[in-house]
């Protein structure tokens, strides 16, 4: 057998194997002498066909299966006895210019294109420097939050005269064209002026709208529109009032605090608003986490300058999938996978490097923690903690096994991230709620 490598680009080679029959005849020769042995031909007793026939019946086949056991083996040990990290898995080079002749050929030529990333090089010192941030819950979202809280569980009337802030379910009908259907507005998402024309209307009434008071976020928060109906709105329109929706917002007393944070967790409105501040800054502090976590893996990815082999995995990826994407869908799809792979060659080298490892106990306790964040909001306490063996066990068996690997992965790239902060340069950076959205659009 003769196995050569033909290295096309950084990223990108070709393997030949050539199969003598010497290779493969030992072996074909002798499952065919223990087929024979259990092969029920007809006209003979079972065992008893002679073996040129059996040969002639079956030799071509075995020879398939034969081959195929052999170039897959011998192209897995070579691959690993390579420096190189492989992608996605070897395809086949077809030639359609050339056919196997399974029954007369002696010797076998077999090509495959492989792609694959070289070692990678990324040095975790002080010289490289990353932001942590830090996201501090304000008095204006702590007040936002609160007015939000007593509208939701405030007293809901219909009035019959209209004011500021109600929200008006009607029908709007289009002058021109095909936009006609019943929404329930919030006046509040209108700008001052058109809200007006809202003010002090009842039932029945007609309120007439140029698109041009309209503007286009306020055809979606307000009016519901999508994309395509936006694009339509043009001219007049008339909205009839069919009800007006007022909610009266609810006191701060026990029965409000019960109702937010469950009975008797706290007593007085300078609690309930301390308890507030301490829920949302530990929400903020997660999406801090999670924010300061992806900044990271994009400082990591740069300074690594991996390099995919792009034409390949694409390539790959279609075969691989075949009949389920099409070439546009991966096109479309393939900066996201990119950008995941290199992060996961990434995060597997830090920890190989530095004996990094997730441990049973570690993927329990993080489906644990994730189980009560999804109940966190049902009451059911102590209920779920009874039950907790059993949802964590039922969790990591389900798909197949796969969601135990995915936690598995999960606590790696948790404990590799925590780890490289631990030894490169992380400046902390405080950064208002308004500042955070600001990042995020970027």
């Amino acid at each position: 057998m003769e196995i050569t490598l033909d290295k096309h680009s950084a990223n990108q080679a070709s393997i030949k194997i050539t199969l003598n029959e010497a290779d493969y005849q030992p072996k074909v020769d002798a499952k065919l002498k223990d087929y024979a042995k259990k092969a029920s031909i007809r006209g003979f007793r079972p065992g008893k066909a002679p073996i040129s026939m059996v040969k002639n019946m079956y030799g071509v086949s075995l020879l398939v299966d034969e081959i195929n056991n052999i170039l897959g083996e011998s192209l897995n040990n070579y691959l690993k006895e390579q420096s190189f990290r492989i992608l996605g898995e070897p395809l086949p080079v077809e030639k359609a210019d050339e056919s196997i002749d399974w029954k007369t050929q002696k010797e076998f030529d077999f090509e495959y294109k492989i792609g694959f990333v070289e070692g990678i090089n990324l040095p975790l010192d002080k010289n490289t420097s990353a932001t942590k941030y830090d996201i501090k819950v304000d008095d204006k979202l702590v007040n936002e939050t609160l007015e939000n809280l007593k509208s939701q569980y405030g007293e809901s009337t219909n009035p019959e005269t209209s004011e500021a802030g109600d929200s008006i379910y009607g029908d709007l009908t289009a002058e021109e064209g095909a936009i006609s259907k019943s929404v329930s507005l919030p006046t509040s998402k209108l700008s001052k002026k058109l809200a007006g024309k809202f003010i002090g209307i009842g039932k029945d009434a007609e309120v007439a709208i140029d698109a041009k008071e309209v503007k286009k976020e306020e055809w979606s928060e307000a009016f519901g529109l999508n994309e395509e109906e936006i694009e339509q709105a043009k001219g007049g329109f008339t909205f009839t009032v069919k009800n007006i929706n007022r909610t009266q917002a609810a006191e701060l007393n026990q029965e409000f605090f019960d109702k937010i944070f469950g009975p008797d967790q706290v007593t007085s409105e300078e609690e309930f608003l301390n308890k507030v501040r301490e829920t949302l800054q530990g929400s903020y502090d997660k999406e801090s986490k999670v924010f300061t976590e992806e900044e990271l893996k994009k400082v990591l990815v740069e300074k690594a300058k991996i390099e995919l082999p792009d034409a390949f995995l694409k390539e790959w990826l279609l075969k691989a999938n075949e009949g389920k994407v099409t070439e546009a869908d991966v096109e479309k799809e393939y900066p996201i996978y990119a950008q995941q792979l290199t992060w996961s060659l990434i995060s597997n080298q830090i920890a190989k490097e530095n004996g990094i490892q997730a441990e049973h106990e570690d993927v329990i306790e993080k489906t644990k923690e994730m189980i009560r964040e999804q109940f966190a909001s049902s009451g059911l306490g102590s209920q779920l903690e009874a039950s907790m063996d059993m949802f964590v066990d039922n969790y990591l068996k389900g798909n197949e096994g796969q969601n135990y690997m995915n936690m598995l992965t999960s606590v790696q790239n948790d404990k590799v991230l925590a780890f490289v902060q631990e030894q490169i340069d992380m400046k902390e950076k405080s950064i208002s709620i308004d500042e955070f959205k600001e990042l995020l659009e970027k």
